[in-house]
């Protein structure tokens, strides 16, 4: 499995919360349902997208931002523009003094705002969960990433939206998968990407990560992974630790531990049935491993995440 397939291995739609928003004049909305992935693509006209306290960047058709939550953002046609909506957890959408605006900004099917036929247009598709598998990659996002994506998955994606017809949530999942991945397997491939996902080009780094991601149940050693590999076990330590910036069964250690997360999740799965799957001997050994990494047992993370 490569990173990008871990990644959306996580946060697969499910049902997501996809909507249409057409606003006429000013607007203004702030996001704080906590979410862990928003993405927000302008159909027409544009729009400003901004953090508490950031410079707000321009969004204009094309142009494709996603979101990483739990932190709060606005956007808006102008920075100065009072908030007129505030989105809650589970896209409750209240004005600032708490009155619903549910029925009052229907406009149709996924549809919001102030005005059908609108000067803006803009499509948001929010991820309301996120399986553990991808932590590491969703905690390597910046808080916001606006990409300009020449592709017809924006305009398919807005024709698609408004529609209501059976099976129409999974074609919306399905597409929204499509522009997330898109936007980020560019992003994975510029220089700012987090060091360990650059390395998977380095032609010694790069086979042991894949093989640690491959195989994560096998009792790997940083002796029969240099052996594999062709290098000294030293030189595969120290290219490994710069690279990534840990060990390589430091590294392995902390990506058992969110295969396990998101395995624990699964109907039906226990501990005991988990542990052998991510390279433990014994339920009580993969329990001491998650909860020195993750501070909770996994009996505790299983009750929490359900």
């Amino acid at each position: 499995m490569d990173a990008i397939a871990g990644l959306l291995d996580g946060p697969r739609a499910r049902g997501a919360f996809l909507l249409k928003l057409a606003f006429e004049g000013a607007w203004s909305m702030r996001i704080q349902d906590e979410s862990p992935i928003a993405v927000i693509s302008v159909v027409r006209g544009s729009a400003l997208i901004f953090g508490d306290g950031e410079t707000p960047i321009r969004l204009r058709p094309g142009d494709v931002a996603i979101a990483r939550g739990p932190r709060p953002y606005t956007v808006a046609d102008d920075a100065a523009t009072p908030v007129q909506a505030v989105v809650h957890p589970g896209q409750d959408c209240r004005t600032p003094d708490g009155r619903p605006l549910k029925l009052e900004w229907a406009l149709g099917p996924r549809t919001w705002g102030t005005a059908a036929d609108g000067e803006t247009v803009i499509m948001t598709g929010v991820y309301e969960s996120a399986g553990e598998i991808s932590g590491r990659l969703l905690r390597a996002l910046p808080p916001l990433i606006v990409h300009r994506l020449d592709s017809p998955l924006v305009p398919l994606l807005a024709d698609e939206i408004i529609k209501d017809e059976p099976g129409q949530e999974a074609v919306l999942d399905r597409l929204l998968d499509l522009l997330l991945i898109a936007v980020l397997r560019d992003w994975f491939s510029r220089p700012e990407a987090p060091g360990w996902y650059r390395a998977y080009a380095d032609p010694v780094v790069g086979p042991a990560i894949r093989m640690l991601h491959a195989e994560p149940a096998h009792p790997w050693t940083i002796q029969e992974l240099a052996r594999r590999i062709g290098v000294s076990r030293a030189a595969l330590a120290r290219r490994f630790n710069d690279l990534v910036g840990e060990p390589p069964m430091s590294f392995l250690t902390s990506w058992r531990i969110a295969l396990a997360a998101d395995l624990l999740l699964e109907p039906g799965a226990t501990v005991g049935s988990v542990a052998p799957q991510v390279g433990y001997g014994s339920s009580f050994a993969l329990s001491t491993a998650f909860k020195r990494l993750r501070g909770i047992s996994p009996q505790q993370f299983k009750l929490s995440s359900t």
